[in-house]
């Protein structure tokens, strides 16, 4: 009774084992597709193979030069600038891809601390009419000068109140704006000099003395 209990349990067994057929005809099948499809047709000549490939469509166009893909759009034959390049903004501006030719003199410092670098620089300037900084800020403050040496030409209140919000000292634009015209008054720009000096002891900085003609 023994043997016949064994041999009931190993046929069971083997019953419930899984064979690599069964598995396969259990999973779903999946059509497979391939890029290249093989057919054949039957013609009046003998039986030929046809090999046809299906390619998806490429999204973009095929990159061949700056004029079949370009950020600006098409480029004719006909050159009218840049100017279809821009791309028009909410409110008004316009973006554009470099800034060729329209550095300004960082010199080192965020926004705010470069103005106010100049405005004290400029403040300076016209209180002793002559100071020594680095040939940079120099050449940086320089169009400052002029701009508020032209504003006391002019000697309206509101050209007064224009370099009361620049310089620091209101003394300074009274002043200023009392000796201009007769300074000033027959000369049309260039109200400051530029004479440069020795280097800077320690950091080998060019500097340069700035002053009023």
């Amino acid at each position: 009774m023994a043997n016949v209990a064994v041999m009931a349990t190993t046929n069971n067994t083997s019953n419930n084992r899984w064979s690599m057929s069964s598995l396969r005809s259990a999973l779903p099948s999946i059509p497979l597709t391939s890029a290249s499809s093989i057919r054949f047709t039957r013609r009046s000549s003998p039986t030929t193979l046809q090999i046809s490939s299906n390619k998806p469509k490429s999204l973009l166009p095929s990159f061949t030069g700056l004029r079949s893909l370009s950020i600006f759009g098409p480029l004719s034959s006909e050159f009218n600038g840049f100017d279809h390049g821009f791309t028009i903004i909410d409110n008004g501006g316009r973006v554009y891809a470099m800034r060729h030719g329209r550095r300004v003199p960082k010199l080192n410092r965020p926004p705010d601390q470069r103005k106010a670098l100049i405005r004290g620089l400029t403040t300076q300037l016209l209180k002793y009419g002559r100071i020594k900084t680095t040939r940079a800020r120099a050449s940086a403050i320089r169009k400052y000068v002029d701009k508020m040496i032209t504003l006391a030409k002019d000697g309206s209140l509101h050209k007064r109140r224009q370099a009361l919000g620049f310089v620091y000292e209101k003394q300074i634009v009274h002043a200023l704006f009392a000796e201009v015209p007769e300074r000033y008054g027959e000369r049309n720009g260039g109200y400051t000099r530029i004479i440069r000096t020795l280097p800077r002891r320690g950091d080998n900085a060019p500097m340069a003395y700035i002053e009023l003609v």
